[in-house]
Order: C-alpha cells, then structure tokens, then sequence
C-alpha cells in the first residue's frame, strides 16, 4: 500500500512536468509552489459521472490516506487530467472546491492536460505548502474545526461578457494583473518577478 501511494506521488509530479497541456505547467510552476514553503501536501482524487470535476477536486482535497489537511495552505498547484470533453464551467466548480479550502489569498495555479485514455474520468492532482505555524496542518481529517465555507460574490466586478465569467477568479485576476503591467510598460520586470 505504501509503494503504491509512494509510486503514484512520482508519477504524478512527473506528469505534471513532462505532459503537454491545454494549459501547460512545468517544474517552475511546481518549484514556484514548493521553494521555501515548509511542508508540502500531494494528494490525488478521481470521478466519473455528472460531477466528476467536483468530486474529483473533493477527493483531493479530503483524501482519507491524507496525514494532513490543505486548510489554510497559500500555495496550491492542482492539474486535471481529462478526456477532451471537460466544460469551462466543471473547471470552475472544481477550482472553487480547492479555493474554499485553502487560504484565501493563496497562490493558486492550474493546468489541465487533455488524455484521451481516462475515458468519462477527471482526475485531479493537488500540492500544497505554505502553512503558518498558527495554521500548520494537522494530523487527521477534522471537517468540523476552525474551517468556515466564504460567501461567493454574486457580482463580479470587471466582467465583460458571460464567456468571462466562465474563468475562475484567480484566472481573471492574472489576466487583470497582465493588463496592468502591459499598460503600465514593465511588462518583462513584472513578468520575470512571478516565476
């Protein structure tokens, strides 16, 4: 059981780095999220069905085998892996699943990477670190403690079509921080200062 869970924690970081994506990460992103963070959290979910993306992400982030929780984590990269036909808006739910869990200023990054071979199935990999000591994770799954799900907001602010609505919050907030910077011409400073 052990090099089971062991073998599978290599092979998803491997995949993370070496497999193509829809929207690609690679080891900066991983070290992005692992350099100088303390205690790091990999865990692994997979669904099929009608709410596979969700539940996957759920999966994920309360895993049974988990020693730890990711509550309160401020750096978090997950990948999804799919078949082709996951929709925009299951990406979302999923993304919203991990963020409510987590520290609400963290650092979130995606990538999906399209495999033909996982059929219906979504399957989701998450790292997380960045615990404060206050908020270090704990041993054991305790659903019931400090954490309490935030309100979502019903307006979103600087969206211009419902296509923009789509994207997760965090997606919106990079693609407003890339305006920014190309509108203010430091564009290759700014860019160099988050890798």
């Amino acid at each position: 059981m052990a090099d089971d869970v062991l073998r599978q924690a290599i092979q998803a970081i491997s995949n993370i780095i070496s497999q193509n994506g829809a929207i690609n990460l690679d080891f900066n992103d991983v070290r992005t999220v692992m350099s100088e963070a303390g205690p790091a959290l990999l865990a692994i979910g997979s669904a099929s069905g009608e709410n596979r993306a969700a539940e996957a992400a759920q999966k994920a982030t309360s895993s049974p085998m988990l020693d730890q929780t990711i509550n309160g984590a401020t750096n978090v990269l997950f990948n999804v892996t799919h078949d082709g036909n996951l929709k925009l808006r299951e990406l979302d739910i999923a993304a919203r699943v991990i963020a409510e869990v987590v520290d609400s200023t963290a650092n979130i990054i995606f990538g999906t990477v399209v495999d033909p071979s996982v059929g219906d199935s979504v399957n989701m990999t998450v790292i997380a670190t960045g615990f404060s000591e206050t908020q270090a994770p704990t041993v054991g799954l305790n659903r019931e403690s400090t954490s309490k799900p935030r309100a979502v907001a019903l307006e979103l602010p600087g969206i211009s079509s419902e296509e923009d609505a789509e994207l997760p919050a965090f997606l919106r907030r990079n693609i407003r921080s890339m305006n920014e910077i190309s509108t203010n011409g430091d564009r290759e400073v700014r860019m160099a200062e988050r890798r």
